[in-house]
């Protein structure tokens, strides 16, 4: 049975506006109340948010790992543990996301969310599984595995697809050979489809588009831009994400993957409402930097982290994120410049509305799930409440 709970004397921050002293309160999981002032409630657990901010919890649609482990590890500890991690930086609710691999050690991993996600409850909800591969253009494999790297195989996603009701999402190059079939494959199971590691030219990616790849994943990278092809300039993904007002876009607002430029940019044309913050963070977000892996432990990629995000050993990329979602937060608001208000959208209610929560989640409204976090105006968490249970607090 959850708990009462009522969190006095904050900035709510809602759609629209920040209630500058205003009251949460939570009953059986649920928000039951949000309004200006002190609210009665009897039998309450009373929080005194001391002035800081009440804000909905952070919704993470693309993240591998922290706290050193990641999701193909194939273990439900795996799953928790990460869960757990990134609930401390205010992370409520994420997908979690695989790398490309062997189709068996993907089923592994796909069990493994099945057996956490029934005894999850000490850290960030999960919203189902997004699969990021392995149906990419060979060109833009960024970090991933090239050895299984393959167009899409119908049998094998029909197989996949037909078995596994938790996939929600599902990341692949739209220019690829059978990858428009694909797309309405996936868009008819009512899945969200995203273009990722592509390599398409505008057209291809406009044709995407219309058979249902709607997201850009983690835009910029591993993705076309402007190319010539004997002499003539060929427009890319990105500026096919620009010119498509209804496509939604998501970005690793780490400051290491985009520059505050590009930051700047993104919010610029596609908006709060069509932008989601990313952490895509692998198993070292939340650890110290030095040497990591990407990808299982079993077979994964060596990597170094540095300089506030992963790289290859040789230097010459970049091999994921480290970033939580505070840090997220902080960055677009510190570096870029941008509104709390439009910065929190960006990571709880545009996230929501992406993947069909937003009725329950991603706002601080009566009658959606209690995901609530109380954080300081450095963004540094001090509770974090997933489904009306805390789940974190600072001592």
């Amino acid at each position: 049975m959850n708990e009462r709970i009522k969190i006095v004397n904050g900035k709510v921050v809602v759609p629209g506006k920040i209630l500058p002293q205003g009251t949460v309160l939570v009953a059986d999981g649920k928000i039951v109340g949000v309004e200006e002032g002190d609210i009665d409630f009897a039998d309450a657990i009373s929080i005194d948010a001391k002035g800081q901010y009440i804000s909905p919890g952070f919704i993470d649609i693309h993240i591998h790992g922290g706290g050193g482990y990641d999701f193909m590890d194939g273990t439900a500890e795996a799953f928790l543990q990460i869960a757990a991690i990134h609930a401390q930086h205010g992370t409520t609710a994420m997908l979690p996301t695989t790398l490309t691999s062997e189709k068996e050690d993907l089923l592994v991993t796909l069990d493994a969310y099945e057996q956490a996600n029934k005894i999850n409850t000490q850290g960030a909800a999960f919203l189902g599984m997004h699969l990021e591969g392995p149906y990419f253009a060979m060109i833009q494999r960024g970090a991933q595995d090239p050895k299984y790297i393959r167009d899409p195989d119908p049998a094998e996603y029909r197989e996949i697809l037909e078995n596994y009701s938790c996939i929600k999402r599902w990341s692949a190059a739209p220019e690829l050979k059978g990858a428009i079939e694909f797309g309405k494959y996936v868009r008819s199971k009512n899945i969200l489809l995203a273009m990722a590691h592509t390599d398409a030219v505008y057209e291809e990616a406009v044709e995407g588009f219309r058979n249902g790849y709607s997201l850009a994943t983690h835009f910029y990278s591993a993705m076309s831009g402007v190319t010539r092809r004997n002499a003539f300039r060929y427009a890319g993904v990105i500026e096919a994400a620009y010119l498509l007002d209804e496509m939604d876009v998501e970005i690793i607002a780490d400051g290491v993957h985009l520059p505050a430029p590009l930051l700047q940019l993104v919010h610029k044309i596609k908006g709060t409402e069509h932008t989601a913050l990313i952490t895509d963070a692998m198993r070292a977000a939340g650890m110290p930097e030095g040497e990591s892996v990407l990808g299982s432990l079993q077979n994964g990629l060596k990597v170094i982290v540095e300089d506030g995000v992963a790289k290859l050993p040789d230097r010459t990329a970049f091999a994921g994120s480290v970033a939580t979602a505070d840090r997220l937060v902080r960055t677009m608001i510190e570096i870029a410049g941008i509104s709390l208000t439009d910065t929190i959208r960006m990571i709880t209610e545009t996230p929501a509305r992406i993947m069909g929560v937003l009725d329950r989640k991603g706002t601080l409204q009566v009658g959606k799930d209690a995901d609530i976090l109380v954080f300081d105006k450095d963004i540094r968490i001090l509770q974090t409440i997933v489904n009306g249970r805390i789940v974190y607090q600072t001592a």
